[in-house]
Order: C-alpha cells, then structure tokens, then sequence
C-alpha cells in the first residue's frame, strides 16, 4: 500500500510539472531573462535561497525532470564557484541516489521493462569492475544522467558505495558548468560549454580508472613470485 501511495505522489508531481508548465521556468532564457531578480533575493536572503535551490535541484534530479543543467547554471551564478560546486554536487547527488533508490525499490518492472536490454551489459559491467565502472559512466557524458540512476538501482551495487562514487565522478562535470554559470550573462546558449575536446577529456578520464585497473592486475599477476615445486 506504502510503495503505491510513493509511487501515485510521485506520478502527480511529474503530471504537474508539465501540466502547469513549470518545465518552461527552468529554461535557459528564462534564467538569463531573471539573473538579476535571483540575484537580488539570494543577496538578501542567502540562507533561504541556497535553502530552496537545494530542495529544487534534489527534486528535479530525483524525478528525472529536464533542468538539473539550467540549475546548475543557475547555481554558479547565484552562488560562485565554492559554493555553487558545494549545492550542485551534494543536491544532485542526494537527487540521483534518491532516484537511485526508486528504482530499486518501487519502479523494478518499469525499468526493466524499457531499459531490460541495458541491464544486463551493465550489471556484467559492476560485477567485473565494481565502482569503477559507475565511475566511468558518471564521467563520460555520453551516458545520461537519468539513464544511469534508474539502471544502476537495479543492479548489486551498494547505495553507499553509488552515493560516494556518483559526488566523486559527477565532480568534473558539475565544475565546468558551475564555472559556466558564473559567467552567465556572457552566456549565449548551453551548446558552447562542454566542446568536443572536452568531452574526449572526459571520456578519457572516465577509462583512465578501468585502464590502472587492469594495468595493475596485470602488473600483479606477471610479477608473483611462482611457488617452486
């Protein structure tokens, strides 16, 4: 009874997200358009908005809502970089493994119905390389963001160790757009902060665990001592 009351609530807030447009306020245009006004209430009131931009940015992120990179954007601008990486990092984090734990727990035959092909390359993927690979994908921005919270809660992985994995590995993403956000008002779209040699950077950077991993194995394997018969 619990697991459909969760799961009904959950379905009337993503039915209003949309019904009422509220998508449209996390907009790109809109955030330019309102910098000055956001601004201005988090100068006045920086407790309550950094308060409700974590509240907001967790709900989005655990209800796979389109905005997380709008907000992060956003949280550059109202906040710097410190603290704007600190919200950004911690609130999409808690929203992911929130999700996370949705999908687990409440949404298993959904998500296997429409993500079952994935599955199991990836849960061949954890059980070979453990965090490494959830590492990987949280770097690569090839994997989206949504796509790895609901197909990850259904694999063995523990909630701590994807907790800790996802801050760690969604780190480098969040600084660049945080960075971004900074500097918003110069911004003219999203499409010119992550450039294809930035992406290869972190496409890069995502293989570089796996790669140290087997280059260790095998380093291990060719230099222990044999027992002599």
């Amino acid at each position: 009874m619990k697991k459909i009351f969760i799961v009904t609530v959950i379905g009337l807030l993503a039915f209003a997200f949309y019904y009422f447009d509220l998508h449209t306020y996390l907009s790109f245009d809109t955030i330019k358009e309102k910098q000055a006004h956001f601004q201005n209430f988090a100068s006045e009131k920086p407790l309550v908005a950094m308060g409700g931009f974590l509240l907001i940015y967790i709900l989005v992120a655990a209800m796979s809502l389109p905005g997380a990179t709008i907000l992060t954007l956003l949280g550059g601008a109202l906040f710097g970089l410190l603290k704007g990486t600190l919200l950004v990092s911690f609130a999409s984090t808690i929203g992911a493994t929130l999700a996370f734990l949705a999908s687990r727990y409440l949404l298993r035959d959904m998500i296997l119905n429409k993500f079952g092909d994935k599955l199991k390359v990836i849960n061949n993927g954890v059980k070979k390389e453990g965090g490494f690979y959830l590492f990987t994908m949280r770097l690569i921005p090839a994997f989206p963001f949504f796509l790895v919270n609901l197909v990850m809660g259904l694999t063995p992985i523990k909630t701590l160790t994807y907790f800790f994995v996802s801050q760690i590995g969604m780190l480098p993403g969040t600084l660049v757009y945080v960075n971004a956000g900074t500097q918003l008002a110069q911004l003219d779209s999203i499409n010119g902060i992550l450039s294809p040699k930035l992406i290869l950077s972190f496409a890069l950077l995502g293989l570089f665990p796996l790669i140290a991993k087997k280059a260790l194995g095998f380093f291990t394997k060719n230099n222990t001592p044999k027992e002599c018969a």
